[in-house]
């Protein structure tokens, strides 16, 4: 985790390295297959310390994202959720398959638009750097 704490930082040029802020990047850590709310956020992180607001992890959240960090989306459940993002240079991000029964979210780890991403940037002249695709039906334990 320390090694992981050191590539954070560096993000934080022009802002500080809060205990703050790193506690909610283990939360991120310790979750990674989790699509966490800011209230899942706040829930978690008061576990490791009782100290933290709720106001905090929102400004936090901010800043994260800001920073390219953690990733924010919208699935169609009325609460913005985040999930951490890969510290890669071309880090696209994946897929997710939204339950519109149970809110279950499930991630394809494929992204097979590549060769359309392509093709779309070449017409239009147009450099693209990300593109979100979300599918929404429902999950294998809801259609039973």
């Amino acid at each position: 985790m320390e090694e992981r704490a050191n590539s954070w930082a560096t993000h934080f040029k022009d802002h500080k390295f809060t205990h703050q802020r790193r506690l909610i990047l283990e939360v991120f850590e310790e979750n990674k297959e989790e699509h966490l709310s800011a209230d899942d956020i706040f829930n978690l992180a008061r576990k490791k310390d009782k100290e933290i607001g709720l106001a905090t992890v929102y400004r936090s959240l901010d800043l994260l994202r800001e920073l390219g960090l953690i990733h924010k989306g919208n699935f169609g459940d009325g609460r913005s959720r985040y999930e951490i993002a890969s510290l890669q240079q071309d880090d696209h991000q994946h897929h997710h398959l939204v339950c519109l029964k149970c809110r279950k979210i499930l991630e394809v780890k494929e992204d097979l638009l590549h060769q359309l991403e392509d093709l779309i940037a070449k017409e239009n002249e147009f450099k693209i750097v990300d593109h979100r695709v979300q599918f929404y039906g429902y999950c294998r334990d809801c259609q039973e």
